[in-house]
């Protein structure tokens, strides 16, 4: 198995940051029914305003291939592309377990 960890930073007022969350949230979570190899999806929006990380999903697929179809299924690149022009960044981290 596999667990793929990304964060992310969004641009924007407060305001626009928040609805980058709450938008890409609800697409990440639509995405284990959509995606065959998706085991698990978990979102989380940061809470804590000391930090500057907004978002972080884990998902958990069979194999490091996997990693890929996912990240390339249809369902997946439109999740992404609602959030796209707002990140300004993004941290990955996928490690076998």
């Amino acid at each position: 198995m596999v667990k793929h960890i990304v964060t992310f930073k969004f641009s924007g007022t407060d305001e626009e940051r928040k609805n980058a969350c709450d938008r890409f949230k609800a697409a990440l979570m639509a995405l284990p029914e959509q995606i065959e190899c998706l085991e698990s999806m978990e979102v989380g929006i940061n809470e804590n305003p000391a930090e500057c990380w907004n978002l972080v999903l884990t998902a958990i697929v069979p194999s490091m291939a996997d990693v890929e179809v996912y990240a390339k299924h249809p369902a997946h690149v439109a999740a992404a592309g609602l959030v796209k022009p707002q990140i300004e960044s993004r941290a990955c981290v996928d490690y076998e377990f």
